[in-house]
């Protein structure tokens, strides 16, 4: 019962997470467009840090929390399965790409535009990418 809990929990956080990974980059998209200092600007300044402080961050921590805690009760001999191997991959690769967004968040605060609109479009879909190797590898459990 105790595993099943800290499983939903996790999964709850990693939705919440991947939401805004999915949707700061939208917002970033949008926001190149905007004059620094104009009122839309100041929008999108506000939405990216609140995006950021009140779900991004704290489901991330979740997610980690819940994640080692799932790996302590099932054991911490899975931490050497080529699937899970795989799977800590994508979150390393999520986890970076949050704190790459995070110091993007700043740059725009900031009034800077480090990237064009055409980039963040591009990219927006990369933790999507991560997510089915994520889910695909602890689903199948490839290796075992």
């Amino acid at each position: 019962m105790t595993f099943n809990i800290l499983k939903g929990i996790h999964i709850l956080a990693v939705i919440a997470w991947m939401a805004g990974l999915l949707y700061m980059p939208r917002l970033f998209t949008y926001h190149t467009r905007s004059t620094v200092g104009s009122d839309m600007d100041n929008t999108f300044r506000t939405m990216e840090q609140k995006l950021e402080a009140i779900i991004m961050t704290p489901a991330m921590l979740i997610v980690a929390l819940f994640g080692a805690s799932l790996v302590y009760v099932d054991g911490l001999v899975i931490l050497g399965q080529p699937w899970m191997m795989a799977k800590l991959a994508g979150v390393v690769f999520l986890i970076g790409w949050h704190v790459f967004l995070m110091r993007s968040r700043r740059s725009f605060a900031a009034g800077e535009r480090n990237h064009t609109e055409k980039f963040w479009r591009m990219t927006n879909e990369l933790p999507f990418i991560a997510a089915i190797v994520i889910v695909l590898s602890v689903t199948t459990k490839w290796g075992v």
